[in-house]
């Protein structure tokens, strides 16, 4: 167990679930050239936030779980040449979230003055 008393296990069954998700969304953005993946994108962006949320005090991290977020904004930008606004800004919240160990969006929880 580790210090926030998350088993291993637990930790590598939430990676496996995003990478899984992953997956998914990487084959519908091949598979769907008209439409934009978005559901397929929410699914495996709340699975790696939980994951986030969960692992922020670990001192590691599963390592295709990084690989997956770390450049998500410039992949999703390269992939196709339209992504919604939404997307990019949750890709980018991601990364924050993973690494940073911040969330950067304040809806409903801004700062007082803002």
């Amino acid at each position: 167990m580790n210090s926030d008393g998350m088993l291993a296990t637990e930790k590598d069954q939430l990676a496996a679930k995003v990478m899984e998700h992953w997956a998914e969304f990487q084959e519908s953005l091949s598979s769907q050239k008209r439409s934009y993946p978005t559901r397929k994108f929410e699914v495996f962006w709340n699975a790696a936030k939980r994951y986030a949320e969960l692992t922020k005090s670990e001192p590691l991290i599963h390592r295709t779980v990084a690989e997956a977020v770390n450049g998500l904004v410039d992949f999703l930008e390269a992939e196709r040449k339209r992504v919604p606004e939404d997307v990019l800004r949750d890709a980018e919240r991601l990364e924050c979230l993973l690494f940073s160990g911040h969330d950067p969006y304040f809806e409903g929880d801004e700062p007082p003055g803002l």
